[in-house]
C-alpha cells in the first residue's frame, strides 16, 4: 500500500491565487474579487466571466446537498418552496447513508444532556465552544423522536424502549442505532420517503453545484451543471437563500470511509466566494477502516469496540493497554494514531471481534460481516485487518450559532460547517446529531427572513452541451495520495509545505476545472492551517511539535485568501 512514501513532488512550480470563475479565470459579476495571480504577483490570462442571460430566478431555497442534514432542512422549511441540488440520485452520494454509528442523544434516564456535552468538550481538546454543545446535546431528545414519527425504525427492547450502544469517549451508553451499524441508511430513507410527498420540495439529480453567485456582497444564487461525464454548460440558479449542505472533505485523502464525491468541494465554493473558514487542519481519521484495498475503505463501526473487540498487531499482541486508560475506547485520534504507528512498523493491525461478539457480527453488524466476506474473511473465527482512514472534517465553513456563514444570504449546516461543535477532535456519533439539530436551526433562520405563503412554480431545467473540463484521474489521485502522505494522520513543517507546493502544481495544471480547484483550495486550506498550528491537538498531531501548546488553545478563523498567501510563501520557499 504505497499510501506514505517519503518522497516529495511538485517543486519549482507557479502557485496561482484565488481562481475566480469556475473554470475559467476572470472577475464574478457584482463581486470584486481580484484577477489570479502567479507567485510573482503577474495576473494570470483567463477568459471572461460566466454569461448570466440564462439565469433563472427559482423563488425557492437553494439547497446544495441531499443529506441528512440537507433533507431534514428542506422539511423543515415546509411549506416554503425548496429546490435541492444534488449531483447523485436520492440517497446515493451522502455521507450520511453510509453513517454505521448512530446518533448520540441522552435518553437513558440515567444520563443527561450536561454529561453528553461535558463529553464532547472533553473530546474537542479545548476548542469546542461550550455553548454550542449545550444547545445540540439539549436538543437530542427531540430529534429522536422526531425522526422516530417520520418512520426510522430505530433498535428497541421487547419493552419498547430505545437499545442505547456506548462509543468511545461517552460516560454513558447514548447511542441510538438501527440494526446495529444501519442507522444512516435508515434515517436517510425515512427522510426520503418524507421529502419526497412534500410538494413544495423539488429535487434536481444529476446537478453538480460549483460556485456562488455572490451580487451587492450577498450570495444571490449558485452556479450549476451537469454531473454526468462531460458535463454541461453551467447555468445560473437564484433564490431568496443559500444553504451549503453538502459534505465534508475525507476524500480529499487516499484512504478515506466517505462516497467518492465528498471532496471538500462546498467548502472550497464558499471559500472562494470569499466566507471565512474555521478549524481546517482538524481531520479526523476513523481508527478502524478496513484495510481490504476497497475505495472508499468500508468502515468497522466504533460500536464493535464498544461491544469489546480489541485490537491486536501481527503478533497477536493488544496494543492499546498501555496507551490509554480507555484501551480501545480512547478517543479516536489516539487510536487512529497508534494503528497507524502499527502499520508504519510492520506489524499489521488487525481488529479482533472473536471473544467479544463472536457469531452475533452476522446478525448484528452485517454491514462489517459482509464487507469482510467479500474479501474471504471470515470475522466470526478471524481477525480482520484495519487502518486509519480519513473519515470526517471537524473544520469547514464559519458559521454563527444560528447557522449563517460570514457571507450575507448564506447557510450551512451539516459537516461543511464549522459550528463549533467538534473542536479538534468530533466525539462520536455527534455528526449525525449535528446535522440534524443545524438542519433545523438553519431552516428556521432562514424562514424567518422570507414571507409568509411564499410559492413557487415547477422548474424545467435542461442542461446543454459544452466542452469537457475533466481533471486527468491521475491528478485526482496524486492530490489525494499527497493530503494522506503529508497532511495525514502526522504532519510536520517539510511535509506541511511540500504538500502545499504540489497543490500549487496540480490546481495550475488543471484551473479550467471548477470541481477540481474547489477542491485545491480546501487542500490549501487543511495544509496551510496546520503549518500554521505549531503544536499537537486532538486530530492535528505534528511530530516537530508533539505536545500541546501551554497557552489558552485558540479556534482557527482563516480565509482563502489568507491561505494562498501561506501557499506562496512555501513556493517561494522551494524556489529560492
Amino acid at each position: 500500500m504505497p499510501l506514505y512514501e517519503e518522497d516529495h513532488a511538485g517543486k519549482g512550480v507557479v502557485c496561482l491565487a484565488h481562481h475566480d470563475r469556475p473554470g475559467r479565470g476572470g472577475r464574478r459579476r457584482g463581486q470584486g474579487c481580484a484577477p489570479r495571480r502567479a507567485a510573482d504577483d503577474r495576473p494570470v490570462a483567463g477568459a471572461g466571466p460566466l454569461s448570466t442571460a440564462a439565469a433563472q430566478d427559482t423563488g425557492r431555497v437553494l439547497i446544495v446537498g441531499a443529506g441528512l442534514g440537507a433533507l431534514y432542512a428542506a422539511l423543515k422549511l415546509a411549506p416554503r418552496p425548496v429546490l435541492m441540488i444534488s449531483p447523485d440520485p436520492l440517497g446515493q452520494g451522502a455521507s450520511s447513508a453510509w453513517a454505521q454509528g448512530g446518533v448520540a442523544a441522552a435518553m437513558d434516564l440515567g444520563d443527561s444532556p450536561r454529561s453528553h456535552a461535558d463529553d464532547t468538550v472533553a473530546a474537542g481538546a479545548g476548542l469546542v465552544v461550550p455553548d454550542i454543545a449545550q444547545l445540540v446535546t439539549a436538543e437530542a431528545r427531540d430529534h429522536i423522536l422526531d425522526l422516530t414519527a417520520l418512520g426510522t425504525p430505530f433498535d428497541r427492547t421487547d419493552g419498547g424502549d430505545y437499545v442505547l450502544s456506548r462509543e468511545a469517549a461517552h460516560s454513558y451508553a447514548r447511542v441510538v442505532r438501527v440494526k446495529g451499524d444501519q442507522a444512516g441508511a435508515a434515517i436517510m430513507a425515512a427522510l426520503i420517503e418524507a421529502v419526497q410527498k412534500t410538494p413544495s420540495i423539488q429535487v434536481v439529480e444529476g446537478a453538480l453545484a460549483t460556485e456562488l453567485h455572490v451580487e451587492g456582497g450577498r450570495v444571490r444564487g449558485v452556479w450549476i451543471s451537469s454531473s454526468a461525464p462531460g458535463g454541461s454548460t453551467p447555468v445560473l440558479m437564484t433564490g431568496p437563500a443559500v444553504l451549503l449542505a453538502g459534505g465534508g472533505s475525507a476524500g480529499l485523502y487516499a484512504v478515506a470511509t466517505t462516497p467518492p464525491r465528498i471532496r471538500g468541494q462546498v467548502i472550497g465554493m464558499a471559500a472562494r466566494a470569499g466566507a471565512r473558514i474555521a478549524d481546517p487542519e482538524f481531520v479526523q481519521f476513523h481508527p478502524t477502516a478496513l484495510d481490504v484495498g476497497e475505495d472508499p475503505a468500508p468502515l468497522a463501526t466504533e460500536a464493535l469496540r464498544g461491544e469489546g473487540a480489541v485490537l491486536v498487531n501481527a503478533e497477536g499482541a493488544r496494543f492499546m493497554t498501555g496507551l490509554h486508560p480507555d484501551a480501545e475506547l480512547a478517543p479516536r485520534d489516539v487510536v487512529a494514531r497508534a494503528i497507524f504507528d502499527e502499520w508504519r512498523a510492520g506489524r499489521r493491525p488487525m481488529l479482533d471481534t472473536r471473544a467479544a461478539i463472536g457469531a452475533r457480527i452476522v446478525e448484528q453488524f452485517p454491514t462489517v460481516a459482509s464487507a469482510c466476506a467479500r474479501h474471504g474473511i471470515d470475522p466470526v473465527t478471524q481477525p480482520f485487518p484495519v487502518a486509519a482512514a480519513a473519515h470526517y472534517h471537524m473544520g469547514g465553513v464559519e458559521t454563527a450559532p444560528n447557522g449563517r456563514a460570514s457571507l450575507p444570504g448564506l447557510w450551512v449546516c451539516g459537516e461543511a460547517s464549522a459550528t463549533g461543535l467538534h473542536g479538534a477532535n468530533r466525539l462520536a456519533s455527534n455528526g449525525l446529531l449535528e446535522a440534524l439539530v443545524y438542519g433545523r436551526i438553519t431552516a428556521m433562520d432562514i424562514s424567518a427572513e422570507l414571507p409568509e405563503g411564499m410559492a413557487a412554480p415547477t422548474l424545467a431545467i435542461a442542461f446543454e452541451g459544452a466542452p469537457a473540463w475533466t481533471a486527468p484521474e491521475a491528478d485526482t489521485a496524486a492530490l489525494r495520495k499527497v493530503m494522506t502522505r503529508d497532511v495525514g494522520v502526522l504532519r510536520d513543517a517539510e511535509g506541511l509545505k511540500a504538500a502545499l507546493v504540489a497543490i500549487a502544481q496540480l490546481e495550475a495544471r488543471n484551473v479550467e476545472v471548477p470541481s477540481f480547484v474547489n477542491m485545491c483550495a480546501t487542500a490549501t486550506l487543511i495544509a496551510a492551517a496546520a503549518l500554521q498550528r505549531q503544536e499537537s491537538r486532538g486530530a492535528h498531531a505534528r511530530t516537530d511539535y508533539p505536545d500541546p501548546s501551554p497557552e489558552t488553545p485558540e479556534r482557527t478563523h482563516i480565509t482563502l485568501q489568507q491561505a494562498m498567501d501561506i501557499r506562496a510563501a512555501a513556493v517561494n520557499e522551494v524556489q529560492s
